[in-house]
């Protein structure tokens, strides 16, 4: 898949009733341009309010994951973000003339068919991923849910139900690809079991729903009373248990469908942490409750990986610059050449990095019992970094030299000692202009920031004799 940003190439619209408030809703599903996210907006509100779908909005997960953000509602959301995530989707308007989308058949399906109808198309902005680099979980001692994440160079999402019935069963279900979803995944409905239906019908909880929008697992005598009371609330004349323990509503799609769709439903509650992933989800037993607290886990996670800003780099890459290429743009040398490799290199960025050694010569005479490379070298290094970046847009770049002109905001964060590789991260903050370069310098031990500053400097040209 294209690791640029995407949206719908048009509008789409659709109608239905949403199955817990039982209300008509016309959902719209409108592009959005770069790093807008799913931005739900209430049509039928004064004002037209926006709720963003961010996993802090998160205030209900019974049934279905609602948002409310100061005091306007968005319930059962996770279908349609499930839709949009399948679809490859980053940014989208969502705007509904009630508070809950169409439960339409309980699945993504038609979600699904509405933005493939109009298209997806590239935008102008890279997406970002949220990288997982270590094991993470979440636990629900109460429900004994659990949700895993670990490595994987893609989106990988498993799931298992077992909820101790004989009806049911034990079930798995796995997504090997996101682009697997339509076919996979998104016709999955809904499920209910006829105890919950009972209760839900009782208290006036499932008010959309009729009887072609959800698989019911029949775990219980269906007595009488229960038949009539379900003949009632979806206005059927007949209803009976099929050989497969589910109500003759409808057929079912999957054997595991149960199972599948408790995977879309956690794909669609993780769309709420706000960014792509790279990671392999293993959800035991999940639910709403469960996937959006990961969900939450995970969103930290995004914004401390987006705070230190580390480069996701692999050192073991063929380099854009080794230490010779180095000498033929910088006009540094030995014992002042402070940076090994050019990992990276754009018109708007550069990677290197350096392998601190005890064979430095300042370590010699610098804390010698306990050595530590010097802050205003972290800086140096930096600064070297940043006129990789300058001088490698020049086609002479032997006849310029890079000054300092200003340093800004320096701050050390961790003793940088001999065993370490600092890698340095710079970005420019402001295009380069009559050869001044402003830029925003980085420098990381492993995901820890050792050093940063703000840095300006201007290039010139030598004086030739």
């Amino acid at each position: 898949m294209s690791d640029m940003q995407k949206t719908l190439q048009e509008e789409v619209t659709l109608s239905g009733i949403g199955l817990h408030t039982g209300k008509e809703v016309k959902l719209t599903i409108k592009p959005a341009k770069e790093n807008t996210g799913f931005v739900f907006v209430r049509t039928d509100l004064e004002g037209r309010p926006h709720v963003e779908a961010d996993v802090n909005y998160v205030v209900a997960t019974e049934r279905g994951t609602t948002l409310e953000k100061l005091g306007v509602k968005i319930n059962t959301c996770e279908h349609l973000l499930a839709a949009l995530v399948g679809c490859d989707v980053d940014n989208a308007i969502l705007e509904m003339d009630a508070s809950e989308p169409p439960i339409l058949d309980g699945s993504s399906k038609f979600f699904v068919e509405a933005i493939e109808s109009v298209g997806v198309i590239e935008q102008a902005v890279v997406r970002e991923y949220l990288v997982i680099k270590e094991v993470l979980s979440y636990s629900d001692p109460a429900t004994g849910s659990e949700i895993t994440i670990i490595p994987s160079d893609t989106y990988e999402v498993t799931t298992m139900v077992d909820f101790g019935t004989k009806v049911l069963g034990t079930q798995n279900a796995t997504l090997k690809n996101i682009s697997e979803f339509k076919e996979e995944i998104s016709s999955a409905r809904t499920f209910s079991f006829l105890h919950e239906l009972e209760m839900l019908l009782d208290h006036g909880l499932i008010k959309g729903g009729d009887i072609s929008n959800a698989i019911v697992y029949v775990d219980k005598d269906l007595t009488p009373e229960t038949t009539e009371k379900l003949k009632t609330a979806f206005g059927k004349d007949h209803v009976s248990i099929r050989p497969n323990g589910i109500l003759d509503n409808l057929t079912l799609n999957y054997p595991n469908e149960a199972a599948r769709h408790k995977l879309l439903d956690v794909i669609g509650d993780l769309a709420l942490c706000g960014v792509k992933i790279k990671g392999k989800i293993i959800a035991n037993k999940p639910g709403h409750f469960v996937n959006t607290q990961f969900a939450k886990k995970l969103n930290r996670q995004w914004k401390l990986q987006k705070k230190k800003n580390v480069p996701d780099i692999d050192l073991t890459k063929e380099p854009v610059f080794d230490i010779n290429g180095i000498m033929r743009l910088m006009p540094h040398r030995y014992p002042f050449l402070l940076i090994d490799k050019v990992l990276e290199l754009s018109d708007k960025h550069v990677v290197g990095l350096k392998n601190v050694t005890f064979n430095e010569p300042y370590f010699v005479g610098h804390f010698p019992k306990e050595p530590v490379m010097p802050g205003v070298l972290q800086v140096e290094a930096l600064a070297q970094t940043g006129g990789i970046l300058v001088l490698a847009s020049v086609p002479d770049p032997e006849n310029y030299s890079t000054y300092f002109i200003k340093i800004d905001k320096v701050k050390f964060k961790r003793k940088v000692i001999p065993g370490d590789t600092l890698v340095f991260k710079i970005e420019l903050i402001t295009p380069i202009r009559r050869g001044i370069v402003h830029m925003q310098g980085y420098g990381y031990v492993g995901d820890t920031i050792a050093v940063e500053a703000e840095l300006m400097a201007q290039v010139a040209k030598n004086k030739i004799d």
